[in-house]
């Protein structure tokens, strides 16, 4: 079982740099679709990435349509939105075979209404308070998602606890 996180046109290099490295810490796989919003050679993506850029698995895909046939079951696609009706917690992120996947919007604009239209029962939404604010920051939603993904699935890969050289609680 892999998680992938597939990005919708993304304008900010930092968001996307910050999510490629919680990809790397979670052997989760990163999906861009074009177009993107800044060069993959930008120094504030490359700076938001560290030197993590190696460690990621990362797809570029020309449109929304070209992702989306990527997908074996379009019912492990989860479309993260603030218009969807269920949480982000309800659906069981570690049944069955294959992969998971959570799409996130562009940031300006989220997703496409006829694509959002056309997946209703895929859309999950992170609980927010709407009256302060429009959305959530897109990395920081993206591991919000990812790691109550990875609780279900009991951290698979993932090191719970690391004994450091110099540890600082020792």
């Amino acid at each position: 079982m892999t998680n992938h996180i597939a990005l919708f046109e993304p304008l900010m290099p930092a968001n996307t740099g910050n999510i490629a490295r919680t990809c790397a810490g979670t052997d989760t796989e990163l999906h861009l679709i074009k177009p993107l919003g800044f060069s993959v050679d930008d120094k504030h993506m490359k700076r938001a990435g560290l030197d993590y850029w190696d460690k990621v698995k990362i797809s570029y895909h020309e449109n929304l349509r070209e992702f989306i046939d990527t997908i074996p079951d379009i019912d492990k696609l989860f479309v993260v939105s603030k218009f969807a009706n269920r949480d982000y917690t309800e659906p069981d992120y570690s049944a069955g075979e294959g992969d998971y996947y959570f799409l996130f919007g562009k940031e300006t604009t989220g997703l496409p209404e006829p694509f959002m239209r056309r997946y209703p029962d895929n859309a999950v939404r992170i609980p927010q308070d709407d009256s302060k604010i429009r959305a959530l920051n897109l990395s920081n939603s993206a591991a919000i998602v990812i790691y109550e993904a990875l609780r279900q699935q009991s951290f698979p890969k993932l090191e719970r606890v690391h004994q450091y050289d110099n540890d600082k609680l020792k």
